[in-house]
């Protein structure tokens, strides 16, 4: 849908345009919004799903190396295959670009968050029994909050990976920036379009990363403290 763009021909053909900005306006700001709502889903949908499958491993150490080892498969599965095997079957749309995207997200936001439960003290663990927390009180009172810095670790890296990877949903028609990016080249190699969408997604997982690092500062206040001291 972002294919059929306003274009003034310029033999030098720059890889910067404030012209085609001004133009085309309207279409970036659409492709941006497209960009930035597909990756907050998509890593909101990948954290649903692996904090409780990071628990699992946690609690049942057993089945870490299967749960590590799945989502590792998953993660070197080649993102245009995964597309052409899933779009069949989910269809031509935001559905299979959210499920390719959280797919790959989970390898990392379940390993940093298995990384952060298994940092936390055996003394805490055994202080909290003492003190009658059960297995669930223990996880929500005591050791989720102490993972959250590598929980949080997890998020970020996954956010900004889904940024970048959000843009190869132009095989399916909702690639958000990455629709820009396709077009320019397309458009006879149109530079300022390429580089109008390559520099949005650069920019955005810059600024969505700056973001959630504030907010792990704001919910982790006993680590500011120990870096001052």
């Amino acid at each position: 849908m972002f294919l059929h763009l306003s274009y003034r021909a310029d033999p030098g053909n720059p890889w910067f345009s404030w012209q085609y900005v001004r133009d085309n306006s309207d279409t970036i700001l659409a492709a941006l919004r497209e960009h930035t709502w597909l990756t907050a889903r998509a890593v909101v949908i990948a954290a649903l799903v692996a904090l409780p499958l990071a628990v699992l491993a946690y609690w049942f150490r057993s089945l870490s190396a299967s749960i590590l080892a799945v989502t590792g498969v998953l993660y070197t599965v080649p993102s245009l295959a995964l597309f052409a095997f899933l779009a069949p079957y989910l269809g031509i749309g935001a559905i299979t670009v959210l499920t390719v995207v959280a797919l790959y997200a989970l390898l990392v936001i379940v390993r940093n968050a298995l990384a952060g439960l298994n940092q936390v003290p055996p003394e805490v663990r055994e202080a909290a029994e003492g003190m009658g927390y059960g297995r669930w009180g223990r996880l929500f009172r005591i050791e989720l909050p102490l993972a959250l810095p590598g929980i949080l670790t997890g998020v970020r890296l996954a956010t900004v990976s889904t940024v970048a990877l959000v843009t190869v949903g132009v095989v399916v028609g909702r690639g958000g920036l990455g629709q820009l990016i396709f077009a320019g080249f397309q458009n006879n190699f149109y530079k300022a379009q390429i580089m109008t969408g390559t520099v949005l997604c650069v920019l955005l997982a810059l600024v969505l990363d700056l973001v959630l690092a504030g907010a792990g500062r704001l919910l982790t206040p006993w680590l500011r403290g120990r870096s001052a001291r």
